[in-house]
């Protein structure tokens, strides 16, 4: 591999915009960032989550979203899913050289989340994770499986989301985002030097 090659191959790096009649967003996100999130989705409770995503993927996201959250929070919540699912599939490219999958057991105060995923090409997603509350803030929490779906179809993998412990609506959701970004950081973990495409086919 060259060494122009190489460096392009270290970035890990996509950005695109989606226009519809309901949102207008752009976006950018480094796979190997410093894992921090900068600008809005419009929802203060979203961009909470989005910057704990971020944290703990150490992931960089740039987002620029204008929706009609008047109407209320849905199209910006799953156009945001299917956005950043689109640039996680595009940053990975062959995957080369990555661990594929990625598990986590996460502990929030009375809060226990477990969330395995797997960099399959094949997009699924189970998610058995109640809600006691209906609503945080101005924030529909039934949003959060919709967003978890829309980033697994868009980025093509297999996620689980099982809610093992927890009463607290906030500190379920929150330890929903943080098993997913510990989850992703495992399985987009790539061995130095590493050209192995993780499976028997030799491709994902």
């Amino acid at each position: 591999m060259c060494a122009v090659e190489e460096e392009n191959r270290q970035k890990r790096v996509a950005s695109a915009k989606r226009t519809t009649l309901e949102t207008n967003i752009e976006m950018t996100l480094c796979l190997d960032g410093m894992g921090q999130f900068t600008g809005s989705s419009g929802l203060p409770f979203l961009d909470h989550m989005l910057a704990l995503l971020a944290k703990h993927a150490s992931f960089d996201l740039v987002l620029l979203c204008q929706g009609d959250v008047e109407v209320d929070g849905h199209h910006t919540t799953e156009d945001i899913g299917i956005v950043l699912g689109e640039l996680m599939l595009e940053a990975m490219g062959d995957k080369r050289g990555i661990a594929r999958y990625g598990d986590i057991i996460l502990p929030m105060d009375e809060t226990l989340m477990l969330c395995a995923l797997d960099c399959s090409g094949r997009p699924y997603l189970h998610m058995d994770v109640p809600l006691p509350a209906v609503q945080i803030g101005s924030f529909d929490t039934e949003l959060v499986e919709e967003f978890m779906r829309a980033l697994a179809m868009s980025a093509r993998i297999t996620l689980h989301l099982v809610l093992l412990e927890g009463k607290n609506t906030h500190h379920i959701i929150e330890a929903a985002f943080k098993a997913l970004a510990r989850a992703l950081r495992k399985a987009l973990w790539r061995e130095p030097g590493s050209l192995d495409i993780p499976s028997s086919k030799g491709v994902l």
